[in-house]
């Protein structure tokens, strides 16, 4: 298998929502890259902020891409975020969720890279899994044993992100995961994921077979679950040209990619990944 046999069908949607005056989220559909960028700072910056994480990617379109290809361009984007930053009085800042298409072992991976709390799913059959883990303060006391998983809905602080392109921890984590023929991607901003529940996300994307259909389903459950953000979604399809069974199911075939996302791949448990 190579990269040039994988077939995807992809479709995007975002909506400002009905809380917000604009939509500060980016997204970038450009195979083999592909990402959803939250905006934070208000109004023109947050915009601008998530649109430099965008355009920072935007070379690799089309491209052959390595990890260390993805590690530049995330460090080039907290370098121009940072500069945003300085010029606004509250600050800016983004998240970014994305997957990239890389050889890995002589078969195309999926290199799944986050920093914040923007979020890819991986849904296979009727079965979904969250293959990012969310930076913030909810989901660090989960992992601390200090919140328990079924609070962290009802916590009013759950929002409150603890890395940002742009902030002063802007630390990515990774992971490879072998591309799997019939399995679907959800790449999604907060907007979706705290408005809609893992479930329901679940049942969305079994009951709507193409992609466009999808992604307009997840986007009317959010607005009709309150819509009090912007949400911006991105599924992806494998066709074909991945393998037939990941190998192993309860994990993903999740293994971590290296610690500067520049160095030779690592195998084990999830290494924080520094692109500043």
């Amino acid at each position: 298998m190579s990269l040039s046999s994988v077939v995807l069908n992809v479709a995007s949607l975002t909506d400002t929502g009905l809380k917000r005056a604009a939509n500060e989220d980016s997204m970038l559909v450009a195979s083999p890259v592909f990402l959803v960028a939250d905006g934070m700072g208000g109004h023109e910056a947050g915009d601008r902020a998530s649109a430099a994480v965008v355009e920072a990617f935007e070379p690799l379109r089309g491209r052959t891409v390595e990890v260390a290809d993805i590690g530049e361009a995330l460090s080039h984007a907290a370098a121009v975020v940072e500069d945003i930053s300085a010029g606004h009085r509250r600050g800016a800042g983004s998240t970014v969720t994305g997957v990239a298409l890389v050889e890995h072992d002589g078969a195309p991976h999926w290199l799944v890279f986050n920093v914040g709390d923007s979020r890819v799913y991986r849904h296979h059959g009727n079965d979904l899994t969250q293959l990012t883990i969310d930076h913030s303060l909810g989901q660090e006391l989960v992992d601390a044993g200090d919140l328990r998983p079924e609070d962290l809905a009802s916590f009013s602080q759950r929002n409150v992100i603890t890395r940002a392109i742009g902030a002063p921890d802007s630390t990515a984590d990774s992971w490879l995961i072998p591309v799997v023929d019939g399995e679907r991607l959800l790449l999604c901003s907060d907007g979706l994921s705290g408005e809609v529940s893992d479930e329901a996300i679940r049942a969305t994307l079994t009951m709507n077979g193409r992609p466009e259909t999808a992604a307009a389903a997840l986007v009317s459950r959010a607005l009709k679950a309150g819509g009090r953000d912007n949400v911006s979604v991105v599924v992806i399809d494998v066709v074909a040209g991945g393998a037939r069974t990941r190998p192993d199911e309860s994990t993903a075939g999740r293994i971590a990619a290296s610690a500067s996302l520049t160095d030779s791949m690592l195998e084990g448990t999830t290494i924080p990944v520094r692109v500043r």
